[in-house]
């Protein structure tokens, strides 16, 4: 059902599109946009700027990591950070 990192010394599986992952170089949580050439393409909960990753380097984010963005989002929108 989900995406899970290879065995080592395997290609990874690529996350499907919507998937809501963590890039664990970066440590930021991002929503699978797409996939080019060899990268993931990510873009942050609520918007911005798109950024590739490793397949290999991303994991699905927990449910308290997803609560967490939303919050810190919901946050930001109630201070007139983002739209």
């Amino acid at each position: 059902m989900g995406y899970q990192p290879a065995a080592r010394g395997g290609a990874a599986m690529k996350p499907p599109v919507g998937a809501h992952v963590v890039d664990t170089r970066s440590g930021r949580l991002g929503i699978v946009m797409g996939h080019e050439g060899p990268y993931v393409q990510l873009r942050p909960y609520g918007g911005g700027r798109e950024w590739d990753a490793d397949p290999g380097a991303v994991r699905h984010a927990t449910p308290a990591e997803r609560l967490r963005a939303a919050t810190a989002y919901a946050n930001a929108r109630s201070r007139g950070e983002v739209p």
